[in-house]
Order: C-alpha cells, then sequence, then structure tokens
C-alpha cells in the first residue's frame, strides 16, 4: 500500500471478525513500527502484545469494573481528560460521537444502549489482539507521549499494509491493575497507549464513522514562505 493511500485510508476501527492475526506478522508490524524516530534514539517503548485466553480475562476484569462504577487507579487519572467547553476541540468530540451513535442507532436518551456500547471500548471491540505500549517510569512523561505518538502512529499505518486496522483507545489501558496482573507488566513500566488490531468488520455500522478534518489552510501560518 502507498504511503499516501495509508494515510488517507486510516481509520479508528470498533469491531473485528473474529479471526486470528498470526504472531509473525504482529511481530513484523512491530519490528517496521520501531524505526519511528525519538529523541536521542532512546527509544523508550516496550510491547505487550495480548491474545488469547490472557486478552479474554483483561476484557471480563475491565467490564466489571466498569459495571461496579470503580475508578481508574491514581496512576492513570492523567487519561481522564475533559475538552475545554465551548472549545472547537470540544466541539469537534461531540461532532464525531454524535456520528457514531448515530450509525449505531442509539439514542441519546437511551441510557442502557449506550453504557452497553462504552463496555466495548473495554473489551478492546472484540479485537483478536491487542498492543499495549509501555515506557520506563523514570522517564519524563512528557517528551516520552511524544515519541510513542510516534511508534503508535507507525503501528496504524504498517498494519495496512499487512490488510489490519487499529483503534487507538484510552479504555484499554484504564484498569492498569487488571493490564498488571494477566500481562505481568511490573510496576516501574508506565502503561502509555492501548491498540486494538484485527481484520475490520466492514459491515459494522461504527466502521462506517468517517472524520472530519479541518481544511488544511485554518491551521497552517506561513512565515517567511
Amino acid at each position: 500500500m502507498e504511503l499516501q493511500d495509508a494515510i488517507n485510508g486510516r481509520k479508528s476501527i470498533r469491531r473485528f471478525l473474529p479471526k486470528a492475526v498470526p504472531k509473525e506478522t504482529l511481530r513484523k508490524i512491530l519490528e517496521l513500527s520501531a524505526r519511528a524516530p525519538s529523541a536521542e534514539n532512546t527509544q523508550p517503548w516496550e510491547f505487550y502484545v495480548l491474545g488469547g485466553e490472557t486478552l479474554d480475562k483483561i476484557r471480563t476484569d475491565n467490564v466489571e469494573k466498569v459495571r461496579n462504577y470503580e475508578m481508574p487507579p491514581p496512576e492513570m487519572h492523567h487519561i481522564m481528560v475533559e475538552r475545554p467547553k465551548g472549545s472547537v476541540f470540544r466541539e469537534r468530540q461531540v461532532e464525531i460521537g454524535k456520528q457514531l451513535y448515530g450509525l449505531m442507532g442509539i439514542a441519546r436518551e437511551d441510557k442502557a444502549g449506550r453504557a452497553a456500547w462504552v463496555e466495548e471500548g473495554f473489551r478492546y471491540f472484540k479485537a483478536p489482539a491487542a498492543i499495549i505500549i509501555v515506557a520506563e517510569k523514570s522517564l519524563p512523561i512528557e517528551g516520552t507521549y511524544l515519541d510513542v505518538g510516534a511508534v503508535m502512529q507507525n503501528i496504524c499505518l504498517v498494519a495496512l499494509d499487512f490488510g489490519l486496522h487499529t483503534c487507538i483507545e484510552n479504555q484499554g489501558i484504564t484498569y492498569s491493575e487488571v493490564l498488571r496482573k494477566h500481562a505481568d507488566i511490573p510496576e516501574t513500566k508506565r502503561l502509555m497507549a492501548a491498540i486494538a488490531i484485527g481484520y475490520a468488520d466492514p459491515d459494522f455500522p461504527a466502521n462506517k464513522v468517517e472524520s472530519r478534518r479541518e481544511p488544511i489552510d485554518h491551521i497552517i501560518t506561513w512565515c517567511g514562505i
């Protein structure tokens, strides 16, 4: 796949086919993705690849915590952010939410339907595999997030070259204690991102979401050019 086609074609997939992804394919995706740039070549990322019984146990425990209204542990409070009300960022968030729920046929007043849909993120949208990106807690969080963002983007683009799709999602790392328990992730590692990965279900309504992009001339300031 051409790079421009991959960039234009990448989208968040929220339902996957029940088809396993070969371990060697996942390994190759990560090998290529780890060519991402990082500050002073620090390469702060590490990957925990989840599947099978391990992933099923994580899904189950995540949903149990959601249904019990459990708050995430303090180490994950930084991912619980609200976009400023009245800002364009909040408007974009609401816009994509309306499109998603509309395609799913979930009305605003349908609290049960909305709650059930929220749980899907904690199930990694039924993906056959998930990639958890971690980094040492001893590293500064701001710069590390920048580096991890580069490798995360690579994963999503490289996956397309193998006929796979992805969804980057905070829900997958919200309950860090669940991941630490079932994937044996040590306390010295900071959970940075979760990526659901697999073969997209082309008929699932939520997979038809098309996110709008701001016209490029609205966000460029030319200086001396």
